[in-house]
């Protein structure tokens, strides 16, 4: 600790203590209060998102920060339906576990954003996506998981709505060609605090420890 005092490039046991609890905290929110967040807050995490990690310094996930009520409105239409469509694959028990999941916050979440990424943007100059094209969806998700952990650190909760289908949404927010659809997230107060993820603790999928090998 005395390191990280003298040396504000150095980070002790107390900054890691505090990543641990924050990774251990990161949950899926789907229930949320509808209480504003405030406009210097948002600034904090778009700040956050500044500081993510992209290959060739790219950048390049798009966000937009969704407000108009049509928007909305089309897009819990969309989840509607990708959720119907989702709902009949499954049967018996599954198929009652499933309908009782609240899988998205479309309906309270006071903040919402469209991310999307630049499947071939001129920033990079193409450094490090020659072999690997991939590596720009990665960005986008490493800006995407930066802008969670930021948030949890101001006590907020954020949710990544995934049914829905990539190709109806680039159309309800006519992105340019060559923009793909990479998620669609809540923001907020969570109604409520939990350490173990929904799906676990609904009995969908319990947590399983990284497969980490050596070879």
């Amino acid at each position: 600790m005395e390191a990280a005092l003298e040396d504000p490039k150095t980070f002790g046991s107390e900054e890691a203590e505090v990543l641990s609890r924050l990774l251990h905290w990161r949950r899926d929110v789907r229930h949320f209060r509808r209480d504003p967040v405030p406009e210097e807050v948002l600034r904090r995490l778009r700040a956050a998102v500044d500081s993510a990690p992209s290959v060739g310094n790219a950048r390049p996930w798009r966000i937009f920060r969704v407000e108009d009520a049509g928007l909305r409105s089309a897009v819990r239409v969309e989840f509607a339906r990708c959720n119907g469509a989702a709902a009949s694959l499954y049967s018996g028990d599954q198929a009652q576990t499933y309908a009782k999941l609240k899988l998205a916050g479309l309906e309270a979440a006071p903040v919402q954003f469209a991310v999307f990424t630049v499947t071939d943007p001129d920033a990079g100059h193409g450094l490090g996506r020659q072999t690997m094209p991939e590596t720009l969806r990665q960005s986008t998700a490493m800006a995407i998981h930066t802008l969670w952990l930021a948030a949890r650190a101001e006590n907020l909760g954020l949710g990544m709505v995934s049914i829905v289908e990539p190709g109806r949404m680039e159309e309800l927010f006519d992105v340019p060609e060559g923009w793909e659809f990479a998620a669609y997230l809540c923001l907020g107060w969570p109604a409520f605090s939990d350490d173990t993820p929904l799906l676990h603790r609904n009995g969908w999928q319990q947590n399983l420890a990284t497969d980490w090998e050596i070879r």
